[in-house]
């Protein structure tokens, strides 16, 4: 029986309520022997509905125990107030985030976050914390300390070849005023812009494919590229970018997306599930796993069929 106690708050109150519908039918069933004729009674059916009854009371009394001393621990939990003092969500470990008062499983995340290589740029992004309360936020938010460091994003230098004069098998480079579809452009047309290797040309078509198609230069910043510089050579046909599919795609496909995390995905298969199919993403406007940014970024890769 002590398997009983591994089992959720909500699990252990449905067992507490069985064993009351058990603990009444075996009344019941006392109440109707002790009415028998008495020539029809054995004394020891008596005896033994007597006997279970007590192991099933005592049992019972035992898992109330049990709750009640659960309860006893999580509220004086609760009561502990929280030690506020400076902290940096880019290096405090779980145990500062306790001390935060912050849960268990909310601190967890965090530092997993931050060993996949995520990293809190500004006071913002630690708001976007799934669990974390609009209170909770504001609480923290005169101790929460930014590094300048985490604050900036490297800029990978675009590539300038060496010139050399006296080589007839120079790389072949557009000239001033040529423009390409950045859409459509495979690395050998990146190359062929001046600044552009093939390391670059490499991101530029492996973050395009994540993505489903650019919308707008400025996101060659996510890839920390110098977008300004790029500018004059790019032009952008949205019309060939792929979408998905909120009423049909799965989990894995949504958070597959650079722009979908994993709490927003599970929004929208939840949704589908209550509610039946999407038929636009105004009704997430309210929601807390997402901000009017994440929203209008979704959007341009998003369908309702």
């Amino acid at each position: 029986m002590k398997e009983f106690f591994y089992f959720s708050r909500w699990e252990r109150r449905g067992v507490l309520m069985l064993l009351a519908l058990i603990l009444g039918i075996a009344g019941g069933s006392e109440v109707y022997l002790l009415h028998r004729d008495s020539r029809d009674e054995a004394p020891e059916s008596q005896a033994e509905v007597l006997r279970t009854r007590q192991e099933y009371e005592a049992f019972a009394a035992s898992l109330q125990r049990k709750e009640q001393e659960w309860q006893r621990r999580t509220a004086t939990y609760d009561r502990i107030p929280p030690t506020l003092a400076p902290f940096n969500p880019n290096t405090a470990d779980s145990a500062t985030l306790r001390r935060l008062g912050l849960p268990g499983w909310m601190a967890r995340n965090v530092v997993r976050y931050r060993e996949k290589g995520g990293k809190f740029r500004r006071a913002e992004d630690f708001k976007k914390i799934y669990g974390l309360t609009q209170e909770q936020y504001e609480t923290l938010l005169p101790y929460l300390y930014i590094a300048p460091e985490d604050t900036q994003q490297r800029v990978v230098q675009l590539y300038r070849p060496p010139v050399r004069r006296d080589s007839t098998e120079r790389q072949f480079k557009y000239s001033e005023g040529t423009v390409v579809e950045l859409n459509s452009a495979d690395t050998t047309e990146l190359k062929k812009i001046p600044g552009i290797g093939s390391g670059i040309a490499r991101m530029i078509t492996g973050y395009r494919q994540r993505l489903g198609g650019f919308y707008r230069i400025e996101q060659l910043a996510e890839i920390n590229l110098d977008y300004e510089q790029l500018r004059p050579w790019f032009s952008i046909r949205t019309d060939s970018i792929r979408r998905i599919d909120l009423n049909r795609a799965g989990i894995g496909q949504l958070r597959h997306h650079p722009y979908i995390n994993f709490y927003q995905a599970k929004a929208f298969i939840e949704y589908r599930k209550r509610h039946g199919k999407l038929k636009n993403l105004k009704v997430f406007a309210l929601h807390e796993d997402f901000t009017a940014d994440d929203l209008e970024r979704i959007g341009h890769y998003v369908c309702f069929e």
